[in-house]
């Protein structure tokens, strides 16, 4: 079976002591909304999926590096624990859960070790497919003979991905997207690039809208029939080469003319742009999981008008429908509709520095499940709060990231 045949699902995310998380142990949905104020941790929670992807496409070091060295990955708190541990569970064709597991040590003077690394390989019913088991730099077990040796700076996933199963594993991990898209980046002259995939925070944007007006036509049209709800009078988008260098134009009809006009990029507003810049993450690549099979993108609605959030959380539910998607948001419209799963929101608050992480109370739940509330009423009366009970405590989460 090739990868663009595979149905991924990030089911389960536990982590222990990354940044201003202390414990955390949640199930997503196909669309799943994180929902709290700013500062609260929203981020970090996404930044520790995408350590993992990131860790896996260069190494383990570099990733630290780029997060401004292991102080300021592992929990800030007074205690300042050594360790900080990423576990994902992930579900493919509905048929095999990969449950993987890292853990990573703070050494005096800055540097770090990978202390364990753990993969199972299960069928739905709980029966191993295959294994390995990593400590401390040592291949302890695995389900495979004369796997190679084991890297000291690299997550040993990057060594045995191209074994069967843990290829699957790596793929899955390798092809998800983050974003955090920057108008000002969309804004400068870009360089050519190929567009096959939006960067991070944007900046190769026209190459991408280029790429897919030529590969799906329909796809950009559709794209630009939710921008035109959410900008009226855009009619059409387009990329115009400057020698090495490209841009965006935009066709707008204006209130006091019935004729369109050219606007470049620089000269529009950072919500139209932050909006073009969504709805690419989204649509950019329907039906080709091979490129990207979950996306992740912090708030959405920022820079938007609040009239908007309707035509926004339409087009994350489309595009929820081809891919995972997760956002991060403290956006009351967004979330003002009855019809929104309760079970598709994780509240996040921020109490004593530490970020807590969890579904809903029953009560809450409840609430919307009989639509007596939408959530965003709760979040506007401070009342979208996880369920602290819930939320694992040090001696059973040890439990859960052992295998």
């Amino acid at each position: 079976m090739s990868e663009s045949d595979l149905n991924v699902f990030l089911r389960n995310v536990v982590i222990k002591d990354y940044k201003s998380i202390h414990a955390c142990d949640v199930d997503l949905s196909p669309l799943t909304f994180l929902v709290g104020p700013n500062g609260s941790g929203k981020s970090n929670f996404l930044d520790a999926i995408r350590f993992v992807k990131d860790s896996l496409r260069s190494s383990v070091e570099q990733s630290i590096r780029e997060r401004g060295g292991i102080d300021n990955v592992r929990r800030r708190s007074s205690g300042r624990p050594n360790h900080f541990h990423i576990r994902l569970e992930i579900e493919v064709n509905a048929r095999f859960a990969f449950k993987y597991h890292f853990e990573i040590g703070a050494r005096s003077g800055g540097g770090f070790s990978i202390q364990a690394e753990q993969c199972n390989w299960e069928d739905l019913k709980g029966k191993l497919q295959g294994h390995f088991i990593v400590n401390k730099g040592k291949l302890l077990d695995a389900s495979i003979p004369n796997l190679p040796p084991v890297p000291a700076d690299r997550l040993y996933l990057t060594n045995v991905s191209g074994f069967p199963g843990f290829r699957t594993l790596y793929f899955a991990l390798e092809t998800m997207g983050f974003y955090n898209l920057n108008p000002d980046s969309i804004k400068a002259a870009q360089s050519i690039d190929s567009g096959e995939l939006l960067t991070r925070d944007g900046s190769n944007l026209a190459s991408v809208i280029h790429r897919l007006g030529r590969i799906d036509p329909a796809q950009k049209q559709r794209l630009i029939e939710y921008l035109s709800l959410i900008v009226p009078g855009i009619v059409k988008v387009e990329r115009e080469a400057m020698g090495p260098m490209e841009s965006l134009n935009f066709l707008q009809k204006t209130n006091t003319s019935k004729v369109s006009k050219k606007f470049w990029a620089f000269s529009m507003s950072d919500g139209t742009l932050r909006a073009l810049g969504v709805l690419t993450a989204l649509f950019q690549v329907t039906g080709r999981k091979d490129l990207l099979s979950l996306v992740a993108i912090e708030e959405p609605e920022m820079a938007l008008h609040p009239g908007a959030a309707g035509v926004l959380l339409d087009a994350l539910r489309e595009a929820s429908l081809d891919r995972q998607i997760l956002v991060t948001s403290h956006s009351p419209e967004l979330l003002d509709r009855k019809d929104i799963d309760a079970e598709s929101i994780l509240a996040v608050i921020q109490e004593d520095d530490e970020t807590k992480v969890g579904k809903l109370t029953e009560g809450k739940k409840n609430l919307l499940k009989k639509q007596m509330s939408t959530a965003g009423e709760l979040l506007r009366q401070n009342q979208l709060r996880p369920d602290l009970r819930a939320i694992p405590t040090d001696a059973k989460l040890q439990l859960k990231l052992r295998f």
